[in-house]
């Protein structure tokens, strides 16, 4: 036990592990409250807690225990028989925590340096392009109402913009925020953000055509008009489309992988369509409203040329984070195995939706 213990303490650099001689085990869940207990001073009365304590069963034992440098060797510094001639049998609870080594043992869920920053980036710059439609709309264009005037008119941009473009922007991070969450938990809160921002863009929609109607205004006859009702239709066809197949149960495998592809783009292609019809609503507002004075660089301009930007600003945020192949969620072992289950079902590839 002497020479063990040594080895334990000084690992050689020639090594192998025990996982070669004894058989499989499943993963030990991480507990971080005994990380501080893992230090190399602690180390030792840890090895003899288990030789002295073998009924102590080491679920409450964290995964980095067994990261640490349990190898063996023939030995540098006391001579060790074949490890296979260990008398395992004098510890039975020993042999639960060596096998594991740092490439087969799970650590702690971990997420990129950079995506906490980015992730946190894109929402100070989408609050910012909330806030400065509401102050566009709300000073400058005096206000908001629901009588038909041009204040009701003044709702339609801000839950465009706080719809199509902030909501939307957020959901579609879901998987990239929240990417050590279970598969469903991230299903779930992506479905109800989507349908928070579809609500919101009724609500603008709505009070839009209504002004129009009192106004007697012409409909759908500018380019923003048509880009806006294309973004709208396609994003209720996405929705509906996205709910069936991946939340609800039902849809084969195979449906699943051939349409995660197609929802995927469709998602981004619909973000950067919404923003370009936020653009094409800021010129037409502006031209509409200023149009005497836009070129003299009076502040109702200038603050809307900010919101534009910003607006591309946050789509840049959201598109790299999307992009990146760094910050996708990581595959679950439980997810893999029920994947590995489907395709041993199916014949087929295994469902890798969102």
């Amino acid at each position: 036990m002497a020479a063990f213990l040594s080895l334990l303490l000084f690992p050689p650099s020639h090594s192998f592990c025990l996982s070669q001689f004894r058989p499989p085990l499943p993963p030990i869940p991480p507990t971080s409250l005994l990380s501080p207990l893992l230090t190399p001073p602690l180390s030792l009365y840890l090895c003899l807690l288990l030789f002295f304590f073998p009924l102590i069963r080491p679920p409450l034992l964290p995964p980095p225990l067994s990261s640490l440098s349990l190898s063996l060797s023939l030995g540098f510094f006391l001579p060790l028989p074949n490890p296979c001639s260990l008398p395992f049998s004098l510890c039975p609870a020993l042999p639960l925590v060596l096998p594991r080594t740092m490439a087969d043992s799970p650590l702690e869920p971990s997420s990129p340096t950079r995506l906490p920053w980015l992730v946190g980036g894109s929402q100070v710059v989408g609050l910012a392009c909330v806030v400065i439609t509401g102050v566009w709309m709300g000073h400058y264009r005096g206000g908001y109402a629901w009588d038909g005037s041009s204040k009701q008119f003044n709702v339609h941009p801000l839950c465009m913009v706080i719809g199509l473009v902030f909501l939307y922007g957020d959901a579609i991070l879901v998987y990239r925020v929240f990417r050590n969450e279970s598969k469903r938990v991230a299903k779930i809160l992506h479905g109800i953000i989507h349908l928070i921002s579809l609500i919101i863009s009724i609500v603008g929609f709505v009070s839009v055509f209504g002004f129009h109607a009192k106004a007697n205004i012409p409909d759908m006859y500018s380019l923003h008009s048509w880009c806006g009702m294309l973004t709208f239709v396609v994003f209720c066809i996405q929705w509906l489309m996205g709910l069936t197949i991946f939340l609800f149960p039902g849809a084969s495998p195979a449906l699943r992988s051939w349409y995660l592809s197609l929802h995927v783009f469709f998602g981004l292609a619909l973000f950067i369509l919404a923003i370009a019809t936020c653009l094409l609503g800021i010129k037409e507002k502006l031209l509409f409203s200023i149009m005497a004075t836009y070129s003299k660089f009076v502040p109702e301009g200038v603050l809307a040329n900010v919101l534009g930007l910003l607006l591309l600003v946050f789509g840049g945020l959201v598109g790299y984070i999307l992009t990146r192949d760094e910050f996708k969620r990581p595959p679950h072992p439980e997810e893999e195995a029920l994947s590995m289950h489907f395709k041993t079902l199916t014949e087929g590839e295994s469902p890798n939706s969102p």
